[in-house]
């Protein structure tokens, strides 16, 4: 057999390797969501729908399994972690991308992708040790537990994703648009804010979206800063809970195949829709950028 009929064989035999991983991975990912949905949705053959969503009132010893507060506290703690990550993480990453000196940026970008190593228990030991008497102090509160503890842990967490994608984005911008702006009179910082930022938004927006779906499925840091009490919050530092970390507290204790169990996996499957949900956005974005 000569070298051109070898390298066929080869080329087919990878090609069907290849689709053969893209089914693998696509029956594994089908089977986690049809298992968990499967036992999640059992969990409406002895609660409403109505109850599981709307209800905070979770008491599994009196049959109560109203999910509100821990959805609620998921979605608050997130959007609270972007609000504090998202605008350093694009200062960053537009300091990275267009003011840092070479050296500094090459410096800095192995540093920030260096957080990314760092287990997320490490962040939460370090804001129960640091932020949370931190916060009980300087605010004067009974407990530094509570949603603001565990979004500004939340939002040192996700800046590098923020600042990579980020960056990736501002780089990517033409560099006649930033000529042709300079050339019209326009100062360096009107270029940045007003042409080379508005041309990276999809951009910006998938790396927002992205670091959202990784702070909704953070468990270790926001199980230990939350305060693990199934109560709507009412302030920021009021103990409350979510999703990850009501499961991650009560899954081992639970019965397999109970009312309390389903509702664990339920949970699972609502953060599975939301993450599911975001991935779908994202492309949405990405389609978008490039038409």
């Amino acid at each position: 057999m000569d070298n051109h009929n070898l390298k066929l064989m080869y080329d087919k035999y990878v090609k069907y390797l290849f689709i053969t991983c893209a089914g693998l991975m696509a029956v594994i990912i089908f089977s986690i969501i049809f298992f968990v949905g499967k036992q999640g949705l059992l969990t409406f053959t002895e609660v409403s729908p109505f109850e599981f969503f709307s209800s905070a009132k979770w008491d599994p010893w009196e049959h109560q399994f109203g999910a509100f507060s821990f959805i609620f506290g998921s979605v608050v703690v997130t959007l609270l972690a972007i609000v504090f990550g998202a605008p350093l993480g694009l200062t960053g990453a537009v300091f990275m991308a267009k003011i840092a000196p070479k050296w500094l940026r090459d410096l800095m970008r192995p540093a920030t992708d260096l957080y990314v190593a760092i287990p997320s228990v490490v962040y939460g030991y370090l804001g129960l040790m640091l932020l949370v008497p931190f916060l009980r102090d300087f605010f004067q509160v009974n407990t530094g537990f509570g949603l603001m503890a565990a979004a500004m842990i939340l939002a040192i967490m996700i800046l590098p994703t923020i600042i990579s994608i980020c960056e990736d984005a501002i780089r990517a911008v033409p560099k006649p648009l930033e000529e042709a702006s300079l050339a019209l009179g326009a100062t360096r910082w009107q270029t940045l804010w007003k042409v080379v930022i508005p041309a990276a938004l999809p951009g910006i927006l998938t790396a927002i979206i992205l670091a959202m779906a990784r702070a909704i499925g953070e468990t270790m840091a926001v199980q230990m800063l939350i305060g693990n009490t199934p109560v709507v919050a009412t302030t920021l530092f009021t103990p409350t809970s979510t999703l990850t970390s009501n499961i991650v507290v009560e899954m081992g204790n639970t019965p397999f195949g109970s009312a309390w169990g389903n509702s664990l996996f339920l949970m699972a499957l609502v953060l599975l829709v939301i993450s599911l949900g975001m991935i779908l956005l994202i492309r949405k974005i990405g389609a978008r950028r490039l038409a």
